[in-house]
């Protein structure tokens, strides 16, 4: 009997665990560095990348998985006999989803592979994922499941603040002037995710620590208007004292069923640099 095997591309920044619980199978997107190709969590680290680019004086370039990989990523799943759902980055930003459609149909496999545009990233993607991994556990069929999803995405809230404009500028999505002054004067902006792209919403002033908490408290409302299931703290490398206080402060909501704390991966991270925080929740009904 055949099952919905539900899958996601690296970016939607699940932790291993929860990875593992749901049976969900990742195919990661390209970073690259010296004109050499890595695959984003299998063979390099945002840590890494850092490195790199602060070396370099550069962000590394990131790129959609190949027609290939995408191909031997399906296979298994065709040999089997299952259908697949898969959740990919906002095709505003990637063109990942895409791939995975023509994977498809080299395969002769579209009927049986719904490929849903997240309109998201990072775990406002992983949000999503889990989602689908609990429909097709509760015996969803596939485009019931796909219809769901799509109804489920228009309530994901995703947003961050972004601790140092050197990124954002390193990748052309803020001047150079504007890195320069924003940096000087503390300026960290509240990037949020709306249509598949990203803006700014509003720009907070200070040391790390007080921006997290002050763009924390700014989500309290409508944080309170949430589904309770769960919510997500991510982060691409932020001191450990910050990131226990933001979890500290959700808890103090006495709101949420589950509070997951994860780590963005190579792609989210090559863009914002490290010191970025978000808390990213589905909205209610």
């Amino acid at each position: 009997m055949s099952k919905i095997r539900i899958m996601a591309d690296s970016t939607c920044d699940l932790s291993p665990e929860l990875l593992e619980e749901y049976g969900i199978k990742i195919l990661p997107l390209n970073i690259v560095m010296d004109d050499t190709s890595y695959l984003d969590g299998v063979e390099t680290t945002p840590d890494q990348i850092y490195t790199w680019a602060d070396a370099n004086r550069t962000t590394p370039k990131t790129s959609a998985p190949g027609i290939e990989a995408a191909i031997e990523f399906l296979r298994p799943v065709v040999e089997a006999g299952d259908e697949v759902c898969y959740l990919g980055i906002s095709e505003q930003m990637s063109a990942t989803c895409q791939v995975l459609r023509l994977a498809a149909e080299e395969l002769d496999y579209t009927e049986h592979v719904c490929v849903v545009d997240s309109m998201n990233l990072s775990t406002g993607i992983g949000l999503q994922v889990l989602y689908a991994a609990e429909l097709a556990q509760s015996g969803c069929a596939l485009a019931e499941l796909e219809e769901r999803l799509k109804e489920y995405r228009e309530r994901v809230r995703a947003s961050f603040v972004v601790d140092t404009l050197t990124y954002l500028q390193r990748g052309g999505r803020c001047s150079a002037v504007t890195a320069l002054m924003g940096n000087a004067l503390k300026l960290k902006p509240r990037i949020a995710v709306a249509d598949g792209k990203m803006g700014v919403s509003k720009k907070y002033r200070g040391n790390r620590k007080k921006t997290v908490m002050d763009y924390v408290k700014d989500t309290e409302a409508d944080l309170r208007g949430a589904e309770k299931k769960s919510v997500f703290i991510t982060h691409s490398g932020i001191e450990q004292g910050i990131v226990d206080e933001v979890k500290a402060y959700l808890e103090s909501l006495r709101y949420f069923d589950a509070i997951y704390i994860t780590r963005a991966g190579g792609v989210i991270s090559s863009h914002c640099g490290p010191g970025t925080l978000g808390v990213l929740f589905v909205e209610g009904k």
